[in-house]
């Protein structure tokens, strides 16, 4: 399809109908004729060869080829509608956008919660739609739109990113509290003999506990390694091995999981969690007011 003969109107029509699922409905929303919505709709299914919407007792509902257009074309007229407004204020107060965070776990576990629910009482309408934690793509995510913001412990190091620092951490490792071979304080020597749950590494880099560990010529027996923190608490609390995790979702989880504290019996360095987005969306309006109250309310965790 060549996109310089396309009306762009057309997408308007489409995204409406989609969200409506009505003709009618579509055409008080946008302010048109119900012919001429039906009009540009046949227009639609010509240019794009499928009949995008079938009409049932539901409404009209998409075809497969409907779901696979609505995401970018959705975004290409948030894309669109931004730029035509960069210049005013962001209504965040009645404002429906969708912004994308990409996330892993320590994020949604921590940061995330209490910011949706500020934001459900100051901005109820706009939508979060949450990622998974950020792949391979993302740098080519964040720069196509598809991708606002990323919370990662990464910062992206090529020009065209802004990874600004949210907060540090440190590590504390979690057994259940009757385990039989633990006291009040882990030592190193018992550390070191106890089977260890780790985390399945996303990089080829040696995850910051095993390197302070090789710089003393010592190992720990990694017995299970999982994707996600979140798994780690479930195993420890029937188990006799232990974890290492974030200070703040370890004392999360041994509240939760009724668990033990034990501070790392190594000097271990703190380490950032950064927050990322493409240079593209610094002055957009609406970004900047969600990425800064983000960052506030980090900051005060």
């Amino acid at each position: 399809m060549n996109l310089r003969s396309l009306d762009l109107n057309l997408l308007l029509v489409f995204d409406a109908v989609y969200n409506e699922r009505s003709i009618s409905k579509a055409a008080i929303r946008l302010h048109l004729s119900q012919p001429a919505v039906s009009n540009a709709l046949a227009r639609l299914r010509e240019r794009f060869d499928d009949p995008l919407f079938e009409r049932n007792s539901q409404g009209m509902l998409p075809t497969p080829r409907a779901k696979v257009l609505v995401e970018p074309i959705r975004r290409a007229l948030d894309i669109l509608e931004r730029g035509l407004r960069s210049d005013e204020p962001f209504d965040y107060a009645h404002s429906d956008r969708e912004f994308v965070i990409a996330v892993e776990d320590y994020g949604e576990t921590i940061i995330l919660p209490r910011f949706i629910d500020w934001l459900a009482k100051v901005a109820p309408q706009v939508r979060i739609n949450i990622r998974p934690e950020p792949s391979g793509q993302l740098e080519s995510e964040l720069r196509e739109g598809t991708v606002d913001l990323a919370l990662d412990y990464f910062a992206l190091p090529h020009s065209g990113y802004q990874s600004q620092c949210l907060m540090t951490e440190s590590l504390l490792s979690l057994s259940r509290k009757d385990h039989p071979v633990i006291s009040e304080q882990l030592n190193l020597d018992t550390y070191l003999k106890l089977r260890h749950i780790a985390l399945t590494p996303r990089t080829r880099t040696t995850p910051m506990i095993d390197l302070a560990l090789s710089k003393r010529g010592m190992k720990r027996t990694i017995s299970l390694t999982v994707p996600h923190f979140q798994s780690m608490p479930v195993m420890v609390q029937t188990s006799d091995m232990i974890c290492t995790m974030p200070r703040r979702m370890a004392n999360l989880y041994a509240d939760h999981f009724s668990l033990r504290v034990h501070a790392v019996p190594l000097r271990i360095p703190e380490f950032p969690v950064y927050l990322i987005w493409h240079d593209s969306l610094d002055e957009d309006t609406g970004h900047r007011w969600l990425r800064n109250h983000l960052i506030e309310l980090s900051q005060r965790l």
